[in-house]
């Protein structure tokens, strides 16, 4: 394909991508298909000549399509948000083209330096404690990860590195084996899987730890575990706090928190990929109130705040801590003005890096942020909209606080009246949700996931919820 022919056929993509925007809520939210669906759509093998653009974009709609969930329909209700706007695929469409791997300063300086302008631009809409920025005196900063669950093993390894070179100190005989055995890690009951797995990918063994009858983890919890498992010879050097679980949005108690985490030395982390958006709001961000006590802090732009995946902030306040666990220095990478930027390779797990800051720097200029700030406002009050329709039908409860743009909802009684609602809600296909389990309560979340969800499509989901709880009632009545 020529730069003629690219133009002339990306024209006809844009259009696509347009209309399929403006349609997308005509779309079932979730494919009716069945594993294995797509074998019998296209050849076993690649063509050997050619394909014409004209027979691969009609395969967009025959073959892709039937196989899609819209995560950006207002029917999708499912998960939490993933970001999606125009000025961010245009900031993709450039990061493409430019083709660089910014992996050092010198592999592209304009890579590395819009990503430290963008993390402090975003670090100050979040209000984040000065110490979290290049832009301040210290040694804080911000780096663009893939997923909160690559920042979460992040911090979690440059811990465990951080937490061996201090012991090495003390006595420069301990093997990093002979302390590992012993390292142990907590996250509440309500942390993501993604937490469980750092722990595992770190060989260290991951406590949970109970929460209260909000979903939230406390100080008084947090300490008495510590001092039981310092008592059984064990060693305690990392917390994953959450704001925002997935469960049901959540918040660890990080003014209780930090205070402990200090005392004993270990580090606390805050795990924010859903909620953090939220924080460029004044009203919400008084819910991390206490991060200045975290050593690292991450949320995911990619969920919220229009900006597309992939793209995570993570923040921590001393980035001497990443480059020990993470500095691998080759001659092939040296280049002569190392030390006076970031060479952001030592900052993640993978060596290579895409123009991910276009992104950011789209975004925030081509919205601003009082639109940002409307939009999450927005979504708030559709959710708060919902769990007013279910608490005016006696048959329903509210399963957790709604905070942010997420509803916790189910039956009343056995945990098997929900399941079943559930699964004929996904049958039916006219919305997607998914469960969640918390105390022992199965219930369904609705999240407010579509860009363009409006008090309209709320209302049509909770139609569409009540007609099928009706269905499942009757069945009950009969049997």
């Amino acid at each position: 394909m020529e730069g003629s022919e690219f133009e002339e056929h990306g024209a006809q993509m844009l259009h696509y991508v347009t209309s399929y925007m403006d349609s997308v809520r005509s779309r079932r939210a979730l494919p009716d298909v069945q594993p294995g669906f797509m074998q019998e759509l296209i050849p076993s093998r690649a063509p050997e000549t050619p394909d014409k653009w004209e027979d691969v974009f009609k395969d967009i709609e025959r073959v892709i399509m039937p196989g899609v969930t819209h995560w950006q329909s207002p029917n999708f209700f499912a998960y939490f948000p993933t970001a999606q706007s125009y000025p961010s695929m245009l900031a993709d469409m450039l990061c493409n083209a430019i083709g660089c791997i910014g992996f050092t300063w010198a592999s592209c300086p304009s890579c590395t330096e819009l990503e430290v302008v963008m993390m402090d631009w975003l670090g100050q809409l979040l209000h984040l404690p000065d110490s979290f920025l290049f832009c301040k005196p210290g040694k804080g900063g911000g780096v663009i990860q893939g997923t909160a669950s690559e920042a979460t093993l992040m911090c979690l390894l440059s811990a465990r590195t951080l937490f061996f070179k201090k012991e090495r100190e003390k006595n420069p005989d301990v093997t990093m084996g002979q302390l590992v055995d012993r390292l142990v890690a907590y996250c509440s009951d309500q942390a993501h899987s993604s937490v469980e797995r750092a722990g595992l990918i770190g060989a260290v063994r991951m406590r949970k730890l109970e929460t209260d009858e909000k979903g939230s983890l406390r100080g008084p919890t947090l300490k008495a575990a510590i001092l039981e498992d310092k008592a059984k010879g064990l060693l305690p050097f990392f917390v994953c706090a959450t704001s925002g679980t997935t469960t049901s949005c959540a918040f660890d108690n990080l003014k209780e928190l930090g205070p402990v985490c200090q005392e004993h030395g270990v580090w606390m982390h805050v795990d924010a990929a859903y909620a953090g958006s939220a924080f460029i709001c004044p009203e919400f961000r008084p819910l991390i109130d206490g991060v200045e006590h975290a050593m690292s802090f991450n949320f995911n732009p990619h969920k919220w705040l229009k900006i597309m995946f992939d793209c995570s902030a993570l923040w921590v306040q001393n980035t001497d801590y990443l480059r020990y666990a993470f500095d691998v220095d080759p001659l092939y990478l040296k280049h002569e003005n190392q030390g006076v930027m970031p060479d952001f390779r030592h900052w993640q797990i993978p060596l290579g890096r895409r123009f991910r800051s276009l992104k950011i720097w789209f975004v925030l200029r081509l919205y601003g942020q009082r639109k940002l700030q409307e939009a999450i406002r927005k979504d708030v009050r559709l959710a708060h909209e919902f769990e007013t329709m279910v608490r005016s039908d006696d048959r329903f409860e509210i399963a957790a606080d709604v905070i942010l743009g997420l509803v916790c909802f189910r039956l009343k009684g056995e945990n098997e009246l929900s399941e079943r609602l559930l699964k004929l809600l996904n049958a039916d296909g006219r919305i997607h949700l998914v469960p969640s389990k918390m105390k022992g309560n199965f219930f369904l979340r609705l999240a407010i996931c579509g860009p363009d969800t409006q008090s309209s499509d709320v209302r049509r989901a909770w139609d569409v919820i009540r007609e099928l709880t009706d269905v499942v009632l009757k069945s009950d009545a009969k049997s």
